[in-house]
């Protein structure tokens, strides 16, 4: 299998997986406890989720790890694992797609705000990030994936983490961001093209957004984007914005509905497309195929 970054290079365009919250609470996540305890006391479940999303075409299969820096474990007693916690995300997935996908090492907000804006300093939440960068990288994974980000400050602090432990591996980067009358921007106010070039100056190899958004406006981010970066974009879009039917939340957007706009990221020229909240294995297997269509 050829490395992400000789692919990118190529122009090639990377399928990635879909939402994991969901698919790990439909298979008995307890209501207040942390996802990424599911890496030590039931790594049969994230094993399985991995098949389900290889299986229906996805090339990228994320870890188990989103908020495993120590900072986020916190509030759940579960800093002093972060190190097995990350560590042990890596080789589950590993251990479920072998070398027919790249693993890719999630990296999410910390959950504290930085100063000015709260009482987290710079140096604290870099440290945090560094030490999961540290585990991760242990075991080897295709490519950090740095995401849901909507603090530039705290983005940057995390790719920069994962820089300064290795210049090589892919570094993907993507952020959250509302549509505003002046265009999309994230609840912290920062602007795609701000975000964009700020990433890129971090040492990001891959730019672009993820969550907060169905397929249609995704596609107004990722023109953005394209405005604004030469380097490969990434989108992972929601299935629309959740609603509540019957007590349950649902997504609307369905696999031949988002499956029906691909084509419109592709023509941008969007490089990796997954999913986010709401995104099934389905969802992923239309992707697939949209995405295989358009190579025809």
């Amino acid at each position: 299998m050829r490395t992400l970054s000789e692919r990118l290079k190529s122009g090639d365009v990377i399928v990635g997986d879909g939402a994991w919250g969901t698919m790990i609470m439909q298979r008995g996540l307890r209501h207040g406890e942390a996802p990424e305890a599911v890496n030590l006391s039931n790594p049969g479940i994230l094993e399985e989720i991995a098949a389900l999303y290889l299986e229906a075409g996805a090339e990228i299969i994320t870890t188990n790890t989103f908020g495993a820096s120590s900072l986020r474990l916190q509030p759940f007693s579960l800093d002093g694992q972060a190190e097995e916690i990350n560590r042990k995300g890596v080789e589950i997935i590993r251990k479920a797609v072998g070398e027919r996908a790249y693993v890719s090492a999630s990296v999410g907000p910390t959950g504290k705000l930085i100063a000015p804006y709260g009482k987290a300093q710079p140096d604290e939440v870099y440290a945090s990030f560094q030490g999961q960068m540290s585990a991760l990288l242990s075991a080897e994974p295709d490519l950090i994936c740095v995401e849901t980000m909507t603090d530039l400050q705290e983005a940057v602090l995390a790719v920069k983490a994962a820089r300064a432990l290795s210049a090589t591996i892919p570094v993907m980067a993507t952020m959250t961001f509302d549509e505003k009358p002046r265009g999309f921007f994230t609840i912290m106010g920062v602007s795609v093209e701000k975000a964009a070039k700020a990433l890129e100056a971090a040492g990001a190899s891959v730019v672009g957004s993820n969550c907060g958004n169905g397929i249609e406006k995704m596609i107004k981010i990722a023109a953005a984007f394209k405005q604004h970066t030469s380097l490969p974009i990434a989108i992972q879009a929601n299935a629309g914005l959740p609603l509540m039917r019957d007590g349950q939340t649902v997504y609307p957007e369905t696999p031949a509905f988002m499956a029906e706009k691909i084509v419109e990221l592709l023509e941008i020229g969007v490089q990796v497309i997954g999913g986010c909240c709401g995104t099934t294995p389905e969802h992923i297997r239309a992707l697939r195929k949209a995405v295989d269509d358009h190579r025809r």
